[in-house]
């Protein structure tokens, strides 16, 4: 019904929506490492959870950019002295609809960072090394078979 609250309209308690911004810092925490540096080392690892967090979050960023550059053609399409005609109407629906499906896309990835952020902890560096494996003991010597007798 217009005008009440659905539940689409409500945000999930335990995911907030976080900005690109959030996630690069939540990430850092994560590592404990600047993005740039975790971005340089990633490049040279084979994929894993770091390669993946960072693209949720460049994924992320491009989203905000598409949505500021979205919503500014709208403003400038819907500004007070201009006219809207026929043919106006046709771009303001499409810019619309892309600065919907922005925003969409923008959910989505900040939802999933945040999800995978939230599951994950930093492990504490160990306060003192491990105990020492004891060498292996070799295994006992295999006898060599005996030639067979010929009669």
């Amino acid at each position: 019904m217009p005008g009440r609250p659905g539940p689409a309209d409500r945000e999930s308690p335990r995911l907030p929506h976080l900005t690109s911004t959030d996630i690069a810092g939540r990430i850092e925490d994560l590592y404990g490492a600047p993005l740039a540096d975790l971005e340089a080392h990633a490049q040279d690892q084979p994929p894993g959870m770091l390669s993946a967090l960072l693209g949720m979050h460049e994924g992320l960023a491009l989203a905000e950019r598409s949505i500021d550059v979205h919503r500014d053609h709208l403003a400038r399409l819907l500004h007070p002295e201009r006219q809207i005609g026929p043919h106006e109407v046709s771009h303001l629906l499409d810019g619309a609809r892309r600065l919907a499906e922005a925003v969409a896309v923008r959910d989505v990835h900040a939802k999933s960072a945040a999800a995978v952020l939230q599951s994950l902890a930093r492990v504490p560096a160990p306060t003192h090394a491990p105990p020492a494996c004891s060498p292996p003991v070799p295994a006992p010597p295999v006898a060599a078979p005996s030639p067979a007798h010929s009669r």
